[in-house]
């Protein structure tokens, strides 16, 4: 497991310490943890609704690639 260094507003430090201290956490590192899961989880549900979206490609492939020159 690797360590970085990032700096954080005032207002974020104190919402990790009020998450801490509400129990929701161990410690620091564990409310990043968190955070980038949750961030991640976000991206996927955006990338599964963007592909949801998209124009489904049905048939012979040579009239399909006909369509899209």
């Amino acid at each position: 497991m690797s360590t970085i260094s990032i700096p954080i507003s005032s207002e974020q430090e104190r919402f990790i310490d009020g998450y801490i201290k509400e129990g929701k956490a161990d410690n620091k590192a564990q409310v990043v943890r968190r955070a980038l899961i949750r961030l991640s989880e976000e991206e996927a549900i955006e990338a599964v609704l963007r592909a949801e979206k998209e124009p489904i490609l049905r048939g012979d492939i040579r009239d399909l690639m006909r369509k899209l020159k």
